[in-house]
């Protein structure tokens, strides 16, 4: 099973978007995939109409047994089907919005979330993980779990600084890590028709040209609508400018196995 991890910590950048969008066409193409919501604004379990505050079985109740210490913890007794063939989530509850606080004093909370995924490796083709915006226990198993991170940023001088706080936490996190995970920055909700939009994409790939997609992910409207009725976008319009993006994305993330070329060089 490979594992992404979709991060930021600037919220309103397309994170949630990108995790269900691709998790949509990773389905739909024959892979079997898991994902994995760490945030606790619970947006891509409300995606799929689970509710954060009712929810009963999520991934706090992972991060709970397993400070229990409790034998034999079955991942999948938290995982929710969803109505797509091949898509599953592990949800949120707006519970793990306390989990900082619960097991700042414990050690090894920091991969919770890769001893699961270990499990369930034979069951997934991919898991792509939805990190929260703040740096914590959550975005610390985000990072640690994934094989590649992706960074959706949006086209605009403020994202930018957020940023550079991002890939700052990434050097920091990645310090003592042998084989740090190679990340993508993937620019979103783009408009050609902006000036502030161009100039900052060019900015972008003079900061980061080891790193920044080649493409870019458009402005859509499809998106909201297909947020809406809680179905990817993949599946709701694949005329869909952004899943033509998005598919393209897709692509290059599936040729970056071990062996390969980051896809930074390729792009």
């Amino acid at each position: 099973m490979k594992i992404w991890s979709i991060s930021n910590q600037k919220g309103g950048v397309g994170k949630t978007t990108s995790v269900v969008t691709l998790g949509g066409l990773l389905s739909s193409w024959g892979f079997k995939t898991l994902l994995v919501d760490l945030d606790p604004h619970g947006s891509l379990t409300s995606y799929f109409k689970m509710n954060p505050d009712e929810i009963e079985f999520s991934v706090y109740n992972l991060f709970r047994d397993t400070s229990e210490k409790k034998k034999h913890i079955d991942p999948n007794l938290y995982i929710a089907q969803t109505e797509f063939d091949g898509l599953a989530v592990l949800p949120a509850s707006t519970a793990i919005a306390t989990l900082d606080r619960q097991v700042a004093q414990m050690g090894g909370m920091g991969l919770v979330v890769s001893s699961a995924l270990a499990k369930l490796k034979d069951q997934y083709d991919y898991a792509i993980i939805d990190s929260p915006p703040m740096l914590g226990v959550l975005m610390i198993n985000a990072l640690a779990a994934c094989d590649h991170l992706i960074i959706p940023v949006l086209a605009e001088f403020l994202a930018l600084k957020g940023l550079d706080r991002m890939v700052h936490t990434i050097n920091m996190v990645f310090h003592s890590r042998k084989t740090p995970p190679k990340f993508t920055i993937v620019p979103t909700m783009y408009d050609k028709r902006t000036r502030a939009a161009r100039d900052s994409l060019v900015a972008l790939h003079q900061q980061y040209p080891d790193n920044v997609w080649n493409s870019v992910i458009p402005v859509d409207t499809k998106v909201r609508e297909a947020s809406r009725v809680g179905v990817p976008l993949s599946l709701f319009d694949k005329s869909a400018k952004a899943v033509d993006a998005y598919s393209e994305l897709l692509e290059l993330l599936l040729l970056d196995k071990s062996g390969d070329k980051s896809l930074a060089n390729r792009a």
